[in-house]
C-alpha cells in the first residue's frame, strides 16, 4: 500500500500547529517553507484537514491555520481519512468473474478470499493507526530530541506565527 505524500505533509503541518500559541495561526506558504513543499499542493491538504475538522482556517490578511482540537483527540487514522478519503486501500472488482470463459454465479457465492484477506489487514492498518495521537508522536519525539528540533521549530514559530483572537 502506497499513501500519497500528502499524508506526511499533513501529519507535519498538524504536527507544527500543535507548538502554536493560544490564538496562533500558520500560513499555508510558512507550513509549505518549512517542510520544502508545494504551497498549493499542501492547501489542497489542509482543506481536507479543514473539511474534517481537525484544523479551521482564520479568514484575513493574519489568518491562517490552526488545530481545531487537542493533539491527544488527533489521531493519525483521522488524518489519513482526511487527506485520502474513507475507501480501503484495496478494491476488489471481482475479476474472477470475468474473461473469455466465465464460470456460472453459483461459484461466486462466498465473498473472494482474496478481498477477505485484504480487508482484514485493512481493518488491522487502521486500527493501529488510530491507537497513535499527535500527542503521542509529539512525546515520542521529546524524548529523543537533543534540543535542535524543538529549536528549529520555535525559531520558526516566533518568526512565522500570526497572533489573532480565539
Amino acid at each position: 500500500m502506497k499513501l500519497g505524500d500528502g499524508v506526511e505533509q499533513a501529519i507535519h503541518s498538524i504536527s507544527m500547529m500543535s507548538s502554536l500559541t493560544e490564538g496562533g495561526v500558520l500560513s499555508a506558504a510558512s507550513l509549505a517553507e518549512f517542510h520544502g513543499v508545494s504551497t498549493s499542493y499542501l492547501l489542497k491538504h489542509l482543506q481536507a484537514l479543514s473539511s474534517a475538522r481537525l484544523v479551521e482556517t482564520v479568514s484575513g490578511p493574519k489568518g491562517g491555520y490552526r488545530l481545531a482540537k487537542k493533539p491527544a483527540e488527533i489521531t493519525l487514522l483521522d488524518i489519513v481519512l482526511a487527506v485520502e478519503g474513507p475507501a480501503p486501500a484495496f478494491r476488489c472488482a471481482e475479476i474472477r468473474q470475468r474473461g473469455p470463459n466465465p464460470l456460472p454465479g453459483r461459484y461466486f457465492t462466498k465473498p473472494c478470499g482474496i478481498n477477505a484477506a485484504m480487508l482484514k489487514a485493512e481493518k488491522a492498518y487502521r486500527a493501529e493507526l488510530a491507537k497513535v495521537t499527535i500527542a503521542d508522536i509529539l512525546a515520542d519525539l521529546g524524548a529523543t530530541d537533543d534540543g535542535g528540533i524543538a529549536a528549529r521549530g520555535c525559531a520558526f514559530l516566533e518568526i512565522n506565527e500570526r497572533r489573532t483572537a480565539r
